[in-house]
C-alpha cells in the first residue's frame, strides 16, 4: 500500500500541480486570484484513506467544516463518504449536495434550542453531544415534539458523547459523567449509543491517536449500549512538503485490528476533513508589484491573508512556488497581499525566483480551510473557485464583486 509520506513525495516533487499554460488559461478565463481543485487528487486521496481500513463496518464522513464547496461535497459522496456536521450550516450544505439525513453526523456544540429543532427536523439522526446541558436540551425537544417523537420511532436517533480527553480541552464530557447521561437518555426513552474521541486540529504524530486506541475503546465499554465508536478528527496535514506526516496505513491498520478483537459488531466512523481535502487545492494569484530590500525581494499579489486559514488554524506556512525555471537563482523573498494590513504576508522569507509584474505564483495546499474561512477583511470580495477534473475545468463558484459587500446592509 502506497503510504501517504510516498503520496506527499509524489505530488511534492512536482514543480506545480499544473502546468503554466493551464494555469495562464484559467486566469485568463477566470480570472485572478483563482481557488483550483484538483479532482483527480482528491479521488487519489479518498481511495488512499478509504483503503487504508480493513474493518468492515467502517464508514467515512467528509468533515466539511474544512471546505464547504457543493462540487467537492458531491465527489465525497460519489465516492460513498457521508458528511460529518459541525454546525447546522454544515448540514444545509450537505442536504443540497444530496447528501440523505442518514448519511450525515452531527458532532457539535453550544447550539441554541431553534439550531437544535432544527437538526432534528432536518432529519438527521445520528449527533454526538458534547455537553450533558445539550443531552438534557435535546431529549426535552424531543418529550415537547410530538412529531420529533414520531420520528424518533421509526428511525432510532443515535445518541454519542463527545469524550473529554484533558481539562485544557473545552470540548466534550468525562468518564464520571457517563452515568447521569445514560439516565437523561432513558428517561426520555433514547439510549447512549456511541462515544466520540477528538484529538484535536491538525495532529500529525499518528501515535496521538494510535496509543489512545484501548484507552477509548475501555472508555466506550462503560456506556451499556454501546453500539458505534466515532474516533473523530483533528488528522493533520504536512504543509511542509518534507515534514512529518500522518500514516493513515498504520492507523487504519491498528484501529481496525483492535476493534475487529473485540468480538462484538461495533460501527466505526472516521470523520477526515483537512487530510481528505487540503492537498488538491491552489490558489492562483498574480504579481501586482515588486521590490528590493538589500538582497530580499518583497512581491506584491493581487491576494490577501483574507484568502486564507488564520496562522492558529494551518500554522503560518504554505508552499509557494512559480513557474520559473528551476535553474534561475532563487532569492530569500516575502509575498505580500493587496491590502494595508501590516501582517498580510501570504509567505515570508519563501525561496523564489526572481519575479515581475504580471507572473504568475502558485500557494499550495489550500483545499482546507481556504476559501472556507476567507472573510471580507478589508473589503476585498472572495474569488471564484474552479474544479478540474479528467483534464478538464468548471466554474464551482462565482466571483464575488464590490456589490457582496452592501448584502443585507440597510441604505
Amino acid at each position: 500500500m502506497e503510504t501517504i509520506q510516498k503520496i506527499n513525495q509524489r505530488f511534492s516533487s512536482l514543480t506545480t500541480p499544473f502546468s503554466w499554460e493551464t494555469a495562464q488559461e484559467l486566469l485568463e478565463i477566470y480570472g485572478s486570484p483563482l481557488y483550483v481543485y484538483d479532482g483527480d487528487i482528491l479521488n487519489q486521496t479518498i481511495s488512499h484513506i478509504t483503503n487504508s481500513f480493513n474493518y468492515p463496518l467502517t464508514r467515512f464522513y467528509f468533515a466539511s467544516v474544512t471546505n464547504g464547496n457543493i462540487a467537492l461535497l458531491k465527489i465525497f459522496k460519489n465516492a460513498g463518504w457521508g458528511l460529518h456536521a459541525n454546525t447546522p450550516g454544515d448540514i444545509y450544505l450537505g442536504l443540497n449536495a444530496g447528501f440523505a439525513p442518514s448519511e450525515i453526523v452531527y458532532s457539535g456544540s453550544n447550539l441554541s434550542r431553534e439550531e437544535m429543532e432544527q437538526v432534528l427536523n432536518w432529519g438527521v439522526n445520528t449527533l454526538n453531544l458534547d455537553s450533558i446541558s445539550q443531552l438534557r436540551l435535546l431529549c426535552e425537544i424531543f418529550l415537547s415534539h410530538a412529531e420529533t417523537q414520531r420520528r424518533g420511532e421509526e428511525e432510532e436517533l443515535r445518541l454519542g458523547l463527545r469524550l473529554n480527553v484533558s481539562e485544557d480541552s473545552r470540548i466534550g464530557v468525562s468518564v464520571t459523567d457517563f452515568d447521569q447521561a445514560v439516565t437523561i437518555a432513558r428517561n426520555a426513552g433514547l439510549k447512549i449509543s456511541g462515544l466520540h474521541f477528538y484529538r484535536g486540529t491538525g495532529t500529525n504524530a499518528t501515535s496521538a491517536f494510535t496509543n489512545v486506541i484501548d484507552e477509548v475503546i475501555s472508555m466506550a465499554e462503560n456506556l451499556p449500549d454501546w453500539q458505534y465508536l466515532d474516533f473523530g478528527g483533528g488528522f493533520g496535514f504536512p504543509y511542509h512538503h518534507d515534514g512529518f506526516a500522518f500514516d493513515w496505513g498504520i492507523f487504519g491498520y491498528e484501529l481496525s485490528r483492535r476493534i475487529s478483537n473485540l468480538g462484538k459488531k461495533i460501527n466505526l466512523i472516521i470523520e477526515p476533513g483537512r487530510s481528505a481535502v487540503a492537498r488538491c487545492g491552489t490558489l492562483l494569484a498574480q504579481v501586482v508589484s515588486v521590490k528590493w530590500q538589500g538582497n530580499k525581494q518583497v512581491l506584491g499579489v493581487d491576494s490577501t491573508v483574507a484568502n486564507l486559514s488564520v496562522p492558529a488554524v494551518h500554522g503560518g506556512f504554505r508552499e509557494i512556488i512559480s513557474w520559473k525555471n528551476q535553474t534561475y537563482e532563487k532569492y530569500i523573498t516575502d509575498v505580500c497581499g493587496n491590502t494595508t494590513y501590516s501582517r498580510d504576508y501570504l509567505g515570508k522569507n519563501c525561496q523564489l525566483p526572481a519575479l515581475k509584474l504580471g507572473d504568475m505564483i502558485a500557494i499550495l495546499d489550500v483545499g482546507a480551510y481556504g476559501y472556507a474561512m476567507s472573510s471580507h477583511f478589508l473589503h476585498r470580495p472572495k474569488p471564484a473557485e474552479v474544479l478540474i477534473e479528467n483534464g478538464t475545468h468548471r466554474l464551482i463558484r462565482k466571483r464575488e464583486d464590490y456589490s457582496v459587500l452592501l448584502n443585507n446592509q440597510i441604505v
